[in-house]
């Protein structure tokens, strides 16, 4: 398990497989622009994650059938920002990009009306060569 703490003080644990376990309450920064409470109860943070969990798992098919895989990297419930990352074949992919936004954002906002900004990215720690030979349906995520 990896754990961070976002600027409002929440942590977040994440596995080596991309999912969230856990996060503490915390106050949660106030901002005027977000109809989010300024402080959420145990229980919503915990059911939001649940939520988001939920979700990341119902998207991560269709990215490991191209060869890559989806991990959340980080959750801050409060504010709604997530970040996730494509990692596999999707480090050398040219529509990676076009993934995250088109898929996995849109996917998000529509589906939970509490996240605010999705921020994403490749796993660049891959090798080219490598990810370009995993292809289509070549990656297993080890867990």
């Amino acid at each position: 398990m990896d754990s961070g703490h976002d600027a409002e003080g929440t942590t977040v644990e994440v596995d080596s497989g991309g999912l969230a376990d856990a996060t503490n309450a915390a106050t949660a920064g106030s901002d005027d622009a977000l109809e989010v409470p300024a402080e959420l109860s145990e229980e919503d943070r915990a059911e939001r994650l649940t939520q988001l969990n939920g979700i990341i798992e119902l998207m991560r098919p269709a990215v490991q059938a191209d060869g890559g895989d989806l991990a959340l990297v980080s959750a801050d419930v409060a504010s709604g920002v997530i970040e996730v990352q494509l990692q596999g074949a999707c480090s050398s992919c040219a529509v990676s990009s076009s993934t995250l936004q088109g898929g996995v954002e849109r996917i998000l906002h529509d589906r939970l009306p509490w996240v605010t900004e999705v921020l994403g990215g490749v796993d660049e720690s891959v090798d080219p060569f490598e990810s370009e030979s995993m292809g289509r349906g070549g990656y297993v995520p080890s867990f």
